[in-house]
């Protein structure tokens, strides 16, 4: 009987790199299912012993995914329409949870370095307002 996931998902799954909602179908699926507890097994055994597919290796070694700089020049709108339609593909499409992880906290970093700018600016404008005189006077 064939398994209802494909080779690639389930050594996705031992990897997690699958997008959460797919994670969480297989992980519900092999509560129930022996068969699909036994073909995973089956991955473990082969890994154990040392045989990795093409596939395994590129996906382990994240071949595809983007530089930590990129994904910041993509967040500030730096890259050429091809490289940005990549990685918002990348992000979006194929849901690369460690791509996804690094943008969000790089976002996180510019959003927290904008709010300390307003806080500079509004402390450099509140020490400074008695040392300027209206021009009416």
């Amino acid at each position: 009987m064939p398994l209802p996931y494909t080779l690639a998902e389930l050594e996705g799954y031992l990897d997690e790199t699958l997008p959460v909602e797919r994670m969480a179908a297989i992980e519900a699926a092999l509560r129930g299912s022996p068969e699909l507890l036994t073909g995973l097994a089956k991955i473990v055994q082969r890994r154990d012993a040392g045989v990795h597919s093409l596939a395994e290796i590129w996906r382990r070694g994240r071949v595809t995914c983007p530089d930590r700089s990129e994904l910041g020049q993509l967040l500030l709108g730096l890259l050429d329409e091809e490289q940005a339609n990549y990685l918002r593909f990348h992000l979006e499409i194929i849901g690369c949870r460690y791509c996804a992880a690094n943008y969000a906290d790089l976002q996180a970093q510019q959003n927290e370095a904008a709010e300390q700018q307003t806080v500079r600016r509004r402390k450099y404008y509140q020490s400074s307002i008695g040392l300027l005189r209206n021009k009416a006077e």
